[in-house]
């Protein structure tokens, strides 16, 4: 699964006075993850390369909302694949069926699209405590 959309655009049909609207596939995909992270039971979006680069970005005060979420944008349809770190002991199953039922929401209300599919794939479980415990043994070594 890519990790972020390409740069295309997709027209959407001409309007009565005369203009188009075109909604850039990056903007699908950014609606589509912020309404995914809002999940209860997401703990993150994307893969461990993926929430490294966020890290990254989020500690220089940027943050993509993008991240871990394709999508792919037609005329009037859309299909998104998104990649979700789940809490733990959450259902992983019931999750990733409302991470799903969220950016279906959003998608057919704020983008004004039909929604084709949305594949969801838990790449992670996140267990409270074992990045404390981790560095906690880095610190013992000087």
């Amino acid at each position: 699964m890519a990790q972020n959309t390409t740069a295309t655009t997709t027209p959407v049909t001409p309007t009565k006075d005369g203009g188009s609207t075109v909604i850039v596939d990056a903007v699908v995909a950014k609606v589509a993850g912020i309404a995914a992270a809002e999940v209860p039971g997401v703990h993150a979006l994307g893969g461990g390369a993926a929430r490294v680069i966020g890290n990254i970005r989020q500690a220089v005060g940027s943050k993509d909302y993008a991240q871990g979420v394709s999508v792919e944008v037609g005329e009037t349809e859309v299909a998104a694949d998104i990649a979700i770190q789940v809490d733990y002991p959450e259902q992983l199953q019931r999750v990733a069926s409302n991470v799903r039922a969220a950016v279906h929401q959003a998608i057919t209300e704020l983008v004004g699209m039909k929604v084709a599919e949305i594949n969801v794939t838990v790449v992670d479980v996140f267990i409270p405590g074992d990045d404390d415990e981790d560095d906690a043994a880095d610190s013992r070594v000087n």
